[in-house]
């Protein structure tokens, strides 16, 4: 079965929250911390990425399913 958009968007939630203590580190000026950010960050974006591409493809499949119907 797979996750559906509700449950990616927990997931994303959830490495949100894990960030915020390399953001609290970075804040009191430990440098690991903001680099270890930047990479979550990233990660965190490429994630968002794909979700939307899948958001779309799914959208794009009922549309193609309604003109064959």
């Amino acid at each position: 079965n797979m996750p559906n958009v509700t449950d990616n968007l927990n997931e994303l939630k959830t490495f949100i929250d894990t960030l915020y203590k390399d953001a609290e580190k970075h804040d009191r000026g430990q440098k690991a911390a903001g680099t270890r950010l930047r990479k979550g960050l990233q990660e965190l974006r490429t994630a968002c990425q794909t979700l939307r591409v899948s958001i779309l493809a799914e959208r794009k499949d009922e549309d193609s399913s309604e003109e064959n119907a």
